[in-house]
């Protein structure tokens, strides 16, 4: 995973290596090489061949840390053919769709470490139905290898049968999956956005999600990428309230202070640190 919190991801279809360096040229912090949705069903054996010819490959070893690989859900017949695309390639994070519980982020890695020889793959778990929501705290602390939580909103409003452009049942959503990765420090990002040409939707919903302390969110067109980057990266003015906050507090020796008519304590300052390395000013 990047250095800094991932403000946007972006999707390119397995099968689709054509795209793969167009992706990695536009400002997106991560691209995802997507084995799961995005491919049919038929063509997830040649989604496989691209991915792994991919990643054993110059560019891919460069741009390792932007690059994450969704696989299927783990315990499928899919996810167990997607584990020779690892083999020797490339040390890419992966997505792991459907997550439900913690034996199932204990299975991915224990396969995926098998394949690979190490034990240092990193997992993004998505979560998208109801049963991984209930369990999304035990998710996020079954390893110190998750890299953070990923909303699905689409699936996870299917399966209960609410409408995804409910805006309450949006935030609930976000609210409850934000709380279980900070019960363990993780990071947690935005669903997708499906309206490809509403850029006041897709900003609306990603204001709502930084306002629940999400670090970014997911792209499914390149047009999406300088929308989630521009919500998710702290303006000016904050990062440079941020630095005084973290100044301040090296100076008070990690005592309660006053800044501008306001008590500052621990929890303020911990916030302002992780403005500033989002900010890349750390």
């Amino acid at each position: 995973m990047p250095p800094h919190p991932m403000r946007s991801k972006l999707f390119v279809p397995g099968e689709r290596d054509d795209l793969y360096r167009k992706a990695l040229a536009t400002a997106a912090d991560q691209v995802a090489l997507d084995l799961e949705d995005a491919v049919p069903a038929a063509r997830k054996p040649r989604a496989r061949e691209c991915v792994r010819a991919f990643l054993q490959g110059a560019v891919a070893r460069e741009q390792a840390s932007r690059l994450i690989v969704r696989a299927n859900a783990v315990g499928s017949a899919d996810f167990r053919d997607d584990l020779a695309v690892f083999t020797g390639g490339a040390p890419v994070a992966v997505a792991l769709p459907k997550v439900e519980s913690a034996a199932d982020v204990q299975a991915a890695l224990a396969a995926l470490d098998h394949v690979r020889g190490d034990d240092v793959t990193r997992l993004l778990c998505t979560i998208e139905t109801p049963r991984g929501l209930r369990q999304a705290h035990e998710i996020a602390g079954a390893s110190p290898r998750v890299a953070g939580l990923q909303l699905g909103l689409v699936d996870l409003f299917a399966q209960a049968g609410i409408d995804r452009g409910d805006a309450a049942a949006v935030h609930a959503a976000m609210y409850a999956l934000a709380m279980a990765a900070a019960e363990h420090g993780v990071p947690v990002f935005d669903s997708a956005y499906p309206p490809l040409h509403d850029e006041a939707g897709f900003r609306a919903e990603a204001l709502r999600a930084r306002a629940l302390g999400y670090a970014g969110k997911s792209c499914i067109h390149p047009r999406q990428v300088p929308w989630a980057n521009e919500v998710f990266m702290p303006g000016a003015e904050e990062l440079a309230r941020a630095r005084r906050i973290v100044d301040a507090a090296a100076h008070h020796g990690g005592a309660v202070f006053e800044l501008d008519g306001a008590m500052v304590d621990k929890p303020i300052v911990e916030r302002a640190q992780r403005l500033l390395a989002r900010g890349g000013t750390a």
